[in-house]
């Protein structure tokens, strides 16, 4: 049997989420968090609206999984992310000991695992999830972004 709610699916909303930035125009990096194939968290970045660097995907996601769970431990949680998290997140993630992170494309040069940053002991990490996609919406925007400068 096909599971229906599978990385994929939970993949594909976060790009949802991402989609939204991108026409807001800020960096198009979207996230969801779930718990029990449920989604209780979604976001997008949102540094440019709230001219605050912490406001990424990720910290918006934590930060409203906590909310509806009554409590700042997000264990038994996934959390869904366009791009690999930054230092910020990945240091985020760590005190909220979430129990997986799957994310889309890597980010060789600014991503948790070029600067080895160590994430909770427990925390399973998968990465490559809808790569393709994840990382042609970031090129388009920055492609777009140069093209109006």
């Amino acid at each position: 049997m096909i599971q229906p709610f599978n990385d994929e699916y939970f993949m594909k909303k976060a790009l949802f989420e991402a989609e939204i930035a991108f026409e807001k125009g800020e960096v198009p990096i979207g996230a969801v968090i779930v718990i029990n194939q449920q989604i209780i968290a979604r976001a997008h970045n949102l540094t440019e609206t709230l001219r605050d660097v912490t406001a990424h995907a990720e910290m918006q996601c934590f930060t409203a999984a906590a909310d509806y769970l009554g409590g700042k431990y997000l264990k038994k949680c996934t959390l869904f992310v366009t791009l690999e998290p930054c230092q910020m997140c990945a240091g985020a993630s760590y005190w909220s000991q979430i129990d997986r992170i799957v994310f889309g494309a890597t980010d060789p040069t600014r991503g948790f695992q070029h600067f080895k940053t160590t994430l909770h002991p427990k925390t399973r990490v998968e990465g490559g999830i809808l790569e393709d996609q994840c990382s042609t919406l970031l090129k388009r925007f920055f492609i777009e972004k140069r093209n109006l400068n």
